[in-house]
């Protein structure tokens, strides 16, 4: 799969569980693992110059938490000037996957979800996995399917997933019984999740795919089906929204409400 796979740290316990998530799909894809730690320099006759040197050791602190996850991947750690939406977006021009904290130090009390991880997903260039603090369940992989172009990209990704996992994919399309699919160009929802997920079977012989078209309003349909999986997967944008967006409705309101990790999946799958 991958050669390289990016997480981002700032010390907090969502990226503890951000590494230790991200040694295990480094492990899986047999790919090196880079723990990144992004800082900006304050400015202004104020300030003085900080010392970097307690900055390193937060990242080396997580690199040596990734290697006792998983010993056999190569780990490498930076410490990056720049805000860490930027510096992510970044790493991410070179990176199979970038692994994120759902929330940060930073933001208020009682949010679910911090503005980094909903910033990175919507314009890194490679999928964005955002990890919640929970342990991880021992459920399938359940895929969103819409049958847009882009996601496409989040089948592939999807079935990928579950192969290395050793898992089943459950592909999920959830519609409206008095809205047809217009515009899909296929006679039927059952049709339209069958074709989205056909032609990969040679290449994930292992991968066990359940299809189901459930009917209610989509992200409440898919935030349900996210309480017993191990991983959500949805592209990027779907059908709807309007155009130039770059992270749709549904997408956010996974990363938002989910109860499992959620792998956004944009540009290289």
């Amino acid at each position: 799969m991958g050669s390289m796979v990016v997480v981002g740290v700032d010390g907090s316990s969502s990226s503890h569980a951000a590494v230790v998530q991200a040694a295990r799909e480094a492990e899986r894809r047999g790919a090196e693992l880079r723990v990144v730690h992004a800082f900006s320099w304050p400015v202004g006759p104020m300030y003085a110059p900080l010392d970097p040197s307690p900055l390193n050791m937060l990242a080396h602190d997580a690199a040596q938490d990734a290697r006792r996850v998983a010993p056999g991947v190569e780990v490498g750690d930076a410490v990056m000037i720049g805000g860490a939406v930027s510096v992510l977006v970044a790493e991410s021009r070179a990176a199979d996957l970038v692994v994120v904290g759902r929330r940060g130090i930073g933001g208020f009390i009682g949010m679910l979800l911090g503005s980094t991880a909903v910033s990175v997903a919507a314009h890194s260039h490679c999928p964005v996995l955002v990890v919640r603090e929970e342990p991880d369940g021992a459920g399938p992989v359940v895929l969103a399917v819409d049958g847009s172009p882009e996601g496409e990209k989040a089948v592939e990704f999807a079935f990928a997933e579950a192969a290395s996992r050793g898992t089943e994919l459950v592909a999920v399309h959830a519609w409206l019984p008095d809205h047809e699919p217009a515009g899909t160009g296929v006679e039927s929802p059952e049709r339209l999740l069958a074709q989205a997920v056909a032609g990969r079977a040679e290449r994930y012989p292992d991968v066990t795919v359940r299809q189901e078209v459930l009917s209610g309003e989509t992200r409440e349909v898919l935030i349900e089906a996210s309480r017993n999986a191990q991983l959500m997967v949805a592209g990027a944008r779907g059908r709807g929204g309007f155009s130039g967006m770059l992270l749709g409705s549904v997408s956010q309101a996974l990363l938002h409400h989910a109860l499992c990790p959620v792998a956004v999946v944009r540009g290289r799958a």
